[in-house]
C-alpha cells in the first residue's frame, strides 16, 4: 500500500499538518515531526514480512523426507553463500609457532602450505587491534587474521600473545558443544537412547489400535512399565519467571552475538534458535550449533525446538539433557506460522492435533532428565477461532509443563495486525486457576506452579509494565521489539523512554561486532559470516524511529514511518532502509567488505537516494 505523505506547504496553518499525522497515524504511519519527514518522497511499503524474528523463516530449513521443495516467501533466491580466500591456509599452520603436522600431508592437503604465498595473497589489514586479541590475549585464526598486524611479528615470523589474559581466559567461553564421539555416532545410527527408547514404545502403544495389538496383556505390560516416570517437574530445575526480562528465540537474528549483547543490556533469559529434531539426530553441524551458549547466558539459557513426531522429540529431549549439560529449560515450539514446518505438522501445525502434541510433551518430559519442559503456542491457526484457552486447559491436566507462553496472534494472522492480549489474559486467568487448585489439592502440592508467559508487540516500558501487571501472567517474552530497540530492558529499568543518541546506537552496532567476530572468527570466511548476520540484525535495527523526532508517545511497533532524515547525518545512516547503507555500516567495524561478500536481504527493502543533509 502507497500513502501520499507529502507535507503541507509551510504557508498552511498548523491545525491543517496535525490533521495530517493524525490521517497517517490512523492509517499505520508514525507520526514524525514535520522538520525531519523529507518532503516529496513516496512512503516505504507498509508491509513487512516479520516471519523470520519468532520460529520463522530458515534458510537452509529440509523436508523431513529428504525431497527438495520449491523455496517460497519473499527472496527465495538469496544466495548467503560466503566464500574463503582466493588461497586458503591450511590449518596446521595458522600459528607457525606451533605448527602441526597435516593430517592429509603437504602433497595430498587441498589447502596451501606456503606461508609467504599465502601472506601475499590477503587483503590489506583491517585497521586497528584484532577484537579477539584484545579480548583473549590471542587470535585462535592466527596467520588468517584480517587484523593480523595487531598481533604479529615480521621479523620473527611469530604471533604475539598477552599472556596475562590467557591466564584469566582459561575457562570455555561458549558452552554446550557436542563431542565429536557423540556427534559420529549420531551421523552413524549408533547413539544409544537409553530413555527415549522405553519412552517411544510406550508412546507407539498409545496410537495402535485395539486390532494391531497383539494381545491386551502386552499392553498392560508396556504401561506398566511407566508406572513411576524417571522424573516429575517436581524433580526438575526450578524456573523462575517472575517479571524476568526474556529475548524470545529468535531465527537467524537470534543468534550467539546477538544474545550476548542481550546480556549486556539487560536480560535475564535468552533462547537459542529454534532447531529441528531431525537434524539434530542426524548430527548434523549446522544444526548442533543452534544450542550453543556464550558463559554469560547459563543459567537462563533455554533450547527451543520443533518436532512433528514423538519419537524424535523424545531422543532430542534426552541427547539435549546429556549432551549439552548448560541448558536452563526446552521449549517446544508450536507457534511457528511457516508454511514447510505446518504442512510437516510442526510447529504451529500441533495447535491442531491435541494428542499428538501432549504424546510430544510428554516424551520430552520423561526424557529430559532434570532439564523443565516449556511450551510456546499462538491464539490457534484461524483467525477469528481461537483454541489456546482450552488447549491451555488440556495442557495443564494432562501434563507437567513447567511453563506456558502466548503469542497473541493466530498462525493465519502472522504479523498482519496487533496482538489479542485481551484473549492473552483470558487464557492467563485459566493457568492461574488451575496452579490455585493445585495448591489447594495435597496430592498436587510439592509440584511446581506452571508459569506463564505472554508474547506479541511489545516494544515500549508501557507495553512490558502493562502485560506484567495484567494478572497471571508472569513476564513478556519480547521479540521484534528487542530486535529494533536492544535497549528496551533498560528502559523497563528506568520505567522511561531513553532518547539514544547516534553515537550510542553505534557503540551497540560495535559491541556486536565484536561479539560476533569472536565467535564466527576473525579469517576472511569469519568476518563474511560476521558482516552477514550484522545485515540481518540492522534490518530490523534501522526501523528504530528516535523518539526525539516523533509528535507524540508511546511509539508503535507495527507503525511505519515516511521517509525521514535524522537529527545528524549519522542518525540518518542508521535509519537507512537501503542494505547497501548496512553494509556501509558493517565496514565501519569489518573492514571494506569484498568482492566475494553476498547479502540479499529477506525484506522487500526501498532503497532511495537523496541528500542526507
Amino acid at each position: 500500500m502507497t500513502v501520499n505523505t507529502k507535507r503541507p506547504n509551510d504557508s498552511e496553518v498548523d491545525s491543517e499538518a496535525k490533521k495530517v499525522h493524525i490521517d497517517l497515524r490512523d492509517k499505520g504511519w508514525a507520526a514524525i515531526k514535520a522538520e525531519f519527514v523529507i518532503k516529496n518522497e513516496e512512503a516505504a511499503d507498509l508491509y513487512i514480512n516479520d516471519d523470520d524474528a519468532e520460529g520463522g523463516d530458515r534458510d537452509q530449513v529440509q523436508e523431513t523426507t529428504g525431497k527438495k521443495k520449491k523455496k517460497r516467501g519473499q527472496n527465495k533466491n538469496r544466495d548467503l553463500r560466503q566464500e574463503h580466500g582466493a588461497i586458503r591456509l591450511c590449518t596446521s599452520l595458522v600459528d607457525p609457532d606451533n605448527a602441526k603436522e597435516c593430517r592429509f600431508g603437504a602433497e595430498n592437503c587441498r589447502s596451501s602450505h606456503n606461508i609467504e604465498e599465502f601472506l601475499a595473497s590477503k587483503e590489506p589489514d583491517v585497521e586497528g587491534i584484532c577484537p579477539v586479541f584484545d579480548a583473549i590475549g590471542y587470535c585462535p585464526a592466527g596467520l588468517k587474521c584480517r587484523w593480523l598486524g595487531s598481533h604479529y611479528d615480521k621479523e620473527t615470523n611469530k604471533l604475539l600473545k598477552d599472556l596475562a589474559k590467557i591466564e584469566v581466559n582459561q575457562e570455555p567461553r561458549e558452552l554446550n558443544r557436542i563431542t565429536n564421539d557423540a556427534k559420529i555416532a549420531l551421523q552413524k545410527k549408533k547413539y544409544e537412547f537409553k530413555t527415549a527408547t522405553k519412552m517411544i514404545s510406550y508412546l507407539d502403544s498409545q496410537v495402535k489400535n485395539e486390532a494391531y495389538m497383539k494381545n491386551l496383556e502386552e499392553k498392560k505390560d508396556n504401561q506398566a512399565e511407566f508406572v513411576e516416570v524417571p522424573f516429575r517437574v517436581a524433580e526438575k530445575k526450578r524456573l523462575n519467571f517472575k517479571n524476568a526480562k526474556i529475548v524470545s528465540p529468535l531465527t537467524t537474528v537470534g543468534n550467539l552475538p546477538y544474545r550476548r549483547l542481550m546480556k549486556t543490556l539487560g536480560a535475564d533469559v535468552t533462547y537459542g534458535e529454534m532447531a529441528l529434531t531431525v537434524p539434530l539426530l542426524q548430527g548434523t553441524n549446522a544444526e548442533w550449533a543452534l544450542p550453543k551458549a556464550h558463559k554469560s547466558e547459563y543459567p537462563g539459557f533455554g533450547v527451543q525446538f520443533a518436532a512433528g513426531k514423538h519419537w524424535s522429540a523424545a531422543k532430542a529431549a534426552e541427547i539435549i539433557y546429556r549432551e549439552t549439560p548448560n541448558v536452563s529449560e526446552l521449549n517446544l515450539n508450536c507457534g511457528c506460522p511457516i508454511d514447510l514446518l505446518y504442512r510437516q505438522g510442526q510447529g504451529s501445525a500441533l495447535m491442531e492435533q491435541p494428542s499428538k502434541l501432549m504424546r510430544i510433551l510428554k516424551g520430552m518430559n520423561y526424557c529430559s532428565g532434570d532439564i523443565p519442559v516449556t511450551v510456546k503456542i499462538r491464539t490457534g491457526t484461524k483467525d477469528n477461532k481461537n483454541t489456546a484457552k482450552s488447549l491451555v486447559g488440556r495442557l495443564l491436566e494432562e501434563n507437567e509443563v513447567a511453563a506456558i507462553t502466548l503469542h497473541g496472534r493466530s498462525r493465519q494472522q502472522r504479523y498482519s495486525r496487533e496482538a489479542d492480549w485481551g484473549y492473552v489474559g483470558e487464557v492467563a486467568q485459566v493457568v492461574q486457576d488451575w496452579n490455585n487448585r493445585k495448591e489447594e489439592n495435597k496430592d498436587m502440592s510439592d509440584t511446581q506452579a506452571t508459569q506463564f508467559l505472554g508474547n506479541g508487540d511489545v516494544y515500549t516500558f508501557e507495553d512490558w509494565y502493562a502485560a506484567t501487571n495484567t494478572p497471571g501472567i508472569d513476564s513478556v517474552m519480547v521479540a521484534r521489539g528487542a530486535l529494533i530497540k536492544p535497549w528496551i530492558f533498560e528502559e523497563v529499568e528506568a520505567q522511561q523512554y531513553l532518547d539514544k543518541s547516534a553515537s550510542e546506537r553505534l557503540d551497540i552496532l560495535r559491541t556486536y561486532a565484536n561479539f560476533a567476530v569472536e565467535h564466527w572468527g576473525t579469517d576472511e570466511y569469519g568476518i563474511g559470516l560476521a558482516r552477514r548476520f550484522m545485515c540481518e540484525f540492522l534490518s530490523f535495527y534501522h526501523r528504530y524511529i528516535p523518539v526525539g523526532i516523533l509528535e507524540r508517545l508511546p511509539p508503535k511497533l507495527n507503525e511505519r514511518p515516511p521517509k525521514w532524515k535524522g537529527r545528524n547525518d549519522l542518525e540518518t545512516l542508521l535509519g537507512s532502509s537501503d542494505y547497501q547503507d548496512w553494509i556501509k555500516i558493517t565496514e565501519m567495524f569489518l573492514g571494506k567488505a569484498g568482492e566475494n561478500f553476498h547479502f540479499t536481504p529477506k525484506h522487500k527493502s526501498s532503497s532511495y537516494e537523496q541528500s542526507r543533509d
